[in-house]
Protein backbone atom coordinates (compact mmCIF):
# COMPACT_ATOMS: atom_id res chain seq x y z
CA UNK A 1 0.00 0.00 0.00
CA UNK A 2 1.66 3.30 -1.29
CA UNK A 3 1.07 6.57 0.70
CA UNK A 4 -0.46 9.39 -1.25
CA UNK A 5 0.97 12.68 -1.39
CA UNK A 6 0.37 15.25 1.06
CA UNK A 7 0.28 18.74 -0.54
CA UNK A 8 -0.64 22.22 2.20
CA UNK A 9 -3.58 24.56 1.85
CA UNK A 10 -3.22 26.03 -1.66
CA UNK A 11 -0.19 24.41 -2.75
CA UNK A 12 -2.01 21.82 -4.86
CA UNK A 13 -0.06 20.97 -8.08
CA UNK A 14 -2.20 21.79 -11.45
CA UNK A 15 -4.09 18.90 -12.64
CA UNK A 16 -5.92 18.21 -9.66
CA UNK A 17 -9.00 18.88 -8.07
CA UNK A 18 -11.09 18.53 -5.67
CA UNK A 19 -15.03 16.67 -5.74
CA UNK A 20 -16.48 20.25 -5.31
CA UNK A 21 -14.19 21.88 -8.32
CA UNK A 22 -14.57 18.98 -10.39
CA UNK A 23 -17.97 19.05 -9.69
CA UNK A 24 -17.91 22.96 -10.71
CA UNK A 25 -16.28 22.41 -14.10
CA UNK A 26 -19.50 19.38 -14.79
CA UNK A 27 -16.91 16.05 -13.90
CA UNK A 28 -16.85 13.60 -11.43
CA UNK A 29 -14.35 11.29 -9.92
CA UNK A 30 -15.68 8.60 -12.29
CA UNK A 31 -14.41 5.45 -9.66
CA UNK A 32 -10.61 6.75 -10.04
CA UNK A 33 -8.38 6.73 -7.18
CA UNK A 34 -7.75 9.49 -4.49
CA UNK A 35 -4.24 11.24 -5.90
CA UNK A 36 -3.75 13.28 -3.46
CA UNK A 37 -4.76 15.11 -0.17
CA UNK A 38 -4.42 18.67 1.02
CA UNK A 39 -4.35 19.35 4.19
CA UNK A 40 -5.41 22.93 5.98
CA UNK A 41 -4.39 23.39 9.85
CA UNK A 42 -6.83 24.37 12.55
CA UNK A 43 -6.18 25.88 16.12
CA UNK A 44 -6.30 23.49 18.46
CA UNK A 45 -7.98 20.47 16.29
CA UNK A 46 -6.74 17.97 13.63
CA UNK A 47 -6.57 19.72 10.27
CA UNK A 48 -9.14 19.25 7.68
CA UNK A 49 -8.31 17.20 4.98
CA UNK A 50 -9.65 17.38 1.51
CA UNK A 51 -9.16 14.92 -0.94
CA UNK A 52 -7.80 15.16 -4.48
CA UNK A 53 -8.41 13.93 -8.15
CA UNK A 54 -6.55 13.83 -11.27
CA UNK A 55 -8.79 15.97 -13.98
CA UNK A 56 -7.65 14.20 -16.69
CA UNK A 57 -9.38 11.17 -15.56
CA UNK A 58 -12.66 12.64 -14.54
CA UNK A 59 -15.57 11.86 -16.24
CA UNK A 60 -18.22 14.29 -17.46
CA UNK A 61 -21.73 14.50 -15.00
CA UNK A 62 -24.26 12.04 -15.25
CA UNK A 63 -27.61 14.03 -16.76
CA UNK A 64 -30.43 13.58 -14.78
CA UNK A 65 -32.96 11.48 -15.96
CA UNK A 66 -37.20 12.65 -16.54
CA UNK A 67 -37.57 9.72 -13.63
CA UNK A 68 -35.21 11.32 -11.33
CA UNK A 69 -36.42 15.09 -11.70
CA UNK A 70 -39.71 14.07 -11.17
CA UNK A 71 -38.08 11.85 -7.63
CA UNK A 72 -36.42 14.95 -6.56
CA UNK A 73 -39.78 17.02 -6.81
CA UNK A 74 -41.66 14.55 -4.97
CA UNK A 75 -39.00 14.74 -2.18
CA UNK A 76 -38.48 18.51 -2.02
CA UNK A 77 -42.82 18.71 -2.21
CA UNK A 78 -42.85 16.51 0.83
CA UNK A 79 -40.15 18.52 3.05
CA UNK A 80 -42.72 21.42 1.97
CA UNK A 81 -45.63 20.25 3.33
CA UNK A 82 -46.78 20.20 6.82
CA UNK A 83 -47.73 17.19 8.47
CA UNK A 84 -50.59 19.19 11.01
CA UNK A 85 -52.45 21.32 8.51
CA UNK A 86 -51.17 19.74 5.23
CA UNK A 87 -50.65 22.57 3.43
CA UNK A 88 -47.43 23.58 1.54
CA UNK A 89 -45.41 25.82 3.98
CA UNK A 90 -43.54 28.00 1.56
CA UNK A 91 -40.11 26.84 2.80
CA UNK A 92 -38.45 23.70 3.98
CA UNK A 93 -39.86 22.76 7.17
CA UNK A 94 -37.23 22.78 9.71
CA UNK A 95 -36.92 19.22 11.43
CA UNK A 96 -36.63 20.68 14.83
CA UNK A 97 -40.06 21.47 14.72
CA UNK A 98 -41.86 18.80 12.39
CA UNK A 99 -44.34 21.02 11.37
CA UNK A 100 -44.62 24.74 9.56
CA UNK A 101 -43.72 28.14 12.24
CA UNK A 102 -47.97 29.05 12.15
CA UNK A 103 -48.45 25.15 13.67
CA UNK A 104 -45.24 24.76 16.08
CA UNK A 105 -46.36 28.40 17.84
CA UNK A 106 -50.11 29.17 17.10
CA UNK A 107 -50.09 31.28 20.20
CA UNK A 108 -47.58 33.76 18.66
CA UNK A 109 -50.17 33.75 15.48
CA UNK A 110 -52.65 35.04 17.69
CA UNK A 111 -50.65 37.79 19.83
CA UNK A 112 -49.78 39.01 15.92
CA UNK A 113 -53.44 39.98 14.98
Amino acid sequence: MAAIPVYPWRLAPDGLATVRQLRARGLRPGGQDVAAQIERPRYRRGPLIAYLYEIDKAKPVRTMTPGKWAALAKANTARRTCPECERDAGYVIPPSLGMCVPCAYPDDEQRAA
